[in-house]
């Protein structure tokens, strides 16, 4: 998704983060949230997107941790905050998996 909002705003179809937040309902503090996560290393952005489905409970890892990771600009940093992030909150596969 945030790779779609940025091309919208490259190719010029939004103007910029305030108009693509007031076409999607939200603030533009929270869209600056979301876009943030680009910034986040591949690898990173990788490893999010197959985190396992939460079936019960809450997620361990919300994206409120991870947006000091995404401000942080060097990825070399980033990947040592989401390491210790994920330590900190790991993440059950035997009950947080939908297969």
């Amino acid at each position: 998704m945030v790779h779609r909002c940025h091309r919208l705003i490259q190719d010029g179809t939004i103007i910029n983060q305030n108009e693509l937040a007031h076409y999607g309902q939200i603030s533009t503090t929270r869209m600056t949230q979301i876009m943030w996560m680009d910034n986040l290393a591949p690898d990173i952005q990788e490893e999010i997107l197959f985190l396992p489905n939460t079936v019960k409970g809450r997620d361990p890892i919300k994206e409120a941790d991870i947006r000091p990771i995404a401000k942080t600009l060097d990825w070399k940093k980033q990947r040592k905050m989401w390491r210790e992030l994920k330590a900190a909150n790991p993440v059950d596969q035997e009950t947080k998996s939908v297969d």
